[in-house]
């Protein structure tokens, strides 16, 4: 496992849409573990291919118990609504109130290529829909009501 660079706002790949993973091999694999390894060393909770320069639709997050390992998520249902706020690691001076569901239904392949539901509430769901907008190009910030610029010394979690 290596640690990666992750790619901050003004990086054009985090602007760009991720492209499909079509088959699940050793590179797909490493680049999850790296990936894991690389969030983890950000005190980050989730973390999305591109933030490591690669487009490819494939996303890990830390759901307090264990870490996913996602590929191709796709939200197949969400109901409800909160704002509440949002930090990533792309964008380590900002936080941000951003409106997301309150209850998401994900589908995806886990990395031995199994299909997976996973139904998330509160933050995860909010962890969810953040790492999937950034496999379509989108940044928290362009859907944030309001943003706040962090303090220093502000040693909170990010995304």
């Amino acid at each position: 496992m290596a640690l990666r660079e992750i790619r901050l706002d003004g990086d054009p790949i985090l602007r760009k849409k991720s492209k499909e993973i079509t088959e699940i091999n050793d590179r797909i694999k490493i680049l999850l573990d790296d990936m894991v390894e690389t969030m983890r060393a950000a005190n980050g909770l989730g973390l999305a291919a591109p933030q490591v320069g690669i487009l490819r639709r494939a996303v890990v997050i830390d759901v307090g118990e264990e870490v996913l390992k996602i590929i191709n998520p796709v939200i197949i249902e969400a109901s409800g609504s909160i704002v509440d706020f949002e930090g990533c690691l792309s964008i380590p001076d900002l936080s941000g109130k951003v409106e997301r569901p309150e209850k998401v239904k994900i589908k995806y392949l886990d990395e031995n290529g199994e299909s997976k539901v996973y139904e998330a509430t509160g933050y995860t769901a909010r962890a969810f829909c953040h790492e999937i907008d950034h496999l379509d190009g989108i940044l928290y910030t362009d859907k944030a009501l309001e943003t706040f610029e962090l303090n220093k010394d502000d040693n909170s979690e990010e995304e």
